[in-house]
């Protein structure tokens, strides 16, 4: 065989181990993903969970009665007094884990409309031709 030849089939070979090499890796590396995300997909879930049941946890500092979930983008609106027949103020609650959370975007975007006073109050009126 000249050296031509011997170079195409020592080619062929490493072509071949590494094509095998990538597949176990792929392989493995595929599991993994798969792993992380049914261990993130579970955190969330129940994350989502759990921000139900926090009015009726003791850290939860207003009636449970009063608390309507929303989920997003804010997790609670508060009606403190609304389940005695009188409301003192209305509180956006955002519930957060751990030590680090923090808020998002949106929910700073939130928390300064309301440091900075830009909520209001609208009725919408539907007539019948509407």
């Amino acid at each position: 065989m000249n050296i031509h030849g011997k170079y195409h089939e020592l080619l062929g070979q490493i072509e071949a181990r590494a094509l095998y090499l990538f597949e176990g890796w792929r392989n493995g590396y595929e599991e993994e993903i798969r792993q992380d995300a049914i261990r993130r997909s579970q955190a969330v879930l129940l994350g989502k969970i759990t921000e139900h049941f926090i009015p009726y946890l003791p850290m939860f500092k207003y009636n449970p009665k009063d608390a309507r979930f929303i989920g997003s983008p804010i997790d609670f609106i508060v009606f403190d007094g609304l389940s005695e027949g009188e409301i003192r103020k209305i509180v956006l609650v955002e519930v957060k884990a751990g030590e680090s959370a923090q808020l998002t975007r949106r929910e700073k975007q939130i928390a300064n409309a309301i440091k900075n006073k830009a909520v209001g109050f609208e009725i919408v009126t539907l007539s019948e031709s509407q």
